[in-house]
């Protein structure tokens, strides 16, 4: 039942993404992030009340720079959902789990020492995970090599990076006790006043269309349920077996983007790009079972 979950929420992601996209040719990224920020305050406060969750925290400062960081990696994503066919977009979010693990080999490189045992040289699984996930993400981006999808890659590049510091972040929040759905909410008010700021700043606000304004909604309402699924998923796997198998299955959300791509948006997708797919999928899963190790009660990732 908890893969069940895991899968209804990587399908859920990527329905949001198809959503993303089709919303991204009315209303530009600042406004799609102050809009799911929005709704997703809605909707979570609302969830935290049903739980018995309070809003008040005792660590604003640590939701502040979460939300910072994770409205970064937000709004780079949707631009890349934007300019890239989907299944790229998404593809190079889910390198999150590489990036970590690219952190946590360069965390050891820079604490040893000589002298000090070898252990920053048995990171060798690691360093060949993050090296298969660059070459994957080399093959997905090589068959559109034109400048301005180059550009878009490199922005779903760094979307993917700015996800894994927000996850360390959220990491720590559930070390110190933050409930999930109060960490979440704090996310989406910042993701709200960071949009509403950059739409300011731009200085220009898309011309309201009510035929293009319902994508917006679903927008908010997938992304929460996305991640009160993978929730669920995370906190019905007891054993170490399940918790890595529920995590291995978010990768379906790539080939959830895929299918879209190719029915909805008429992607074209080459026999290299579905290698690199492939093979970031496989080092992201090997990513998080080596990571598991090191942190076998982590939090779920968000998309």
């Amino acid at each position: 039942m908890q893969a069940l979950w895991m899968v209804l929420a990587a399908f859920v992601f990527a329905s949001m993404g198809v959503c993303v996209k089709i919303a991204s040719a009315h209303f530009n990224s600042a406004e799609l992030v102050f809009y799911r920020g929005l709704i997703g305050m809605a909707l979570l406060a609302a969830l935290a009340r049903a739980q018995g969750v309070g809003l008040k925290t005792a660590y604003p400062g640590m939701h502040a720079w979460r939300s910072t960081i994770g409205v970064a990696s937000l709004g780079a994503w949707f631009y890349a959902i934007a300019h890239l066919p989907l299944a790229t977009a998404m593809t190079l979010n889910y390198m999150s789990s590489v990036w970590i693990a690219a952190f946590l080999v360069g965390g050891a490189l820079l604490a040893w020492r000589p002298g000090q045992g070898a252990g920053a040289l048995q990171q060798g699984p690691l360093v060949l995970t993050v090296m298969a996930g660059f070459v994957g993400v080399v093959m997905v981006l090589r068959p559109s090599l034109d400048q301005n999808e180059m550009f878009a890659g490199l922005i779903g590049l760094l979307s993917g990076m700015g996800a894994a510091f927000a996850y360390m972040q959220v990491m720590a929040l559930s070390r110190i006790g933050e409930p999930e759905a109060r960490t979440v909410f704090y996310f989406a008010m910042g993701s709200a006043i960071a949009g509403g700021l950059g739409v300011l700043l731009v200085g220009t606000q898309s011309a309201w269309d009510w035929a293009a304004a319902v994508w917006l909604l679903p927008i908010g309402l997938l992304a929460a349920l996305g991640q009160l699924f993978m929730t669920r998923a995370y906190s019905g796997a007891k054993t170490e077996g399940a918790m890595l198998t529920v995590a291995s299955l978010q990768y379906s959300g790539i080939v959830f983007a895929a299918i879209y791509s190719l029915v909805l948006f008429g992607d074209r997708i080459t026999a290299m790009g579905w290698a690199g797919m492939a093979l970031i999928m496989a080092s992201g899963i090997a990513a998080t079972v080596l990571r598991s190790r090191a942190a076998p009660n982590a939090p779920a990732e968000e998309h």
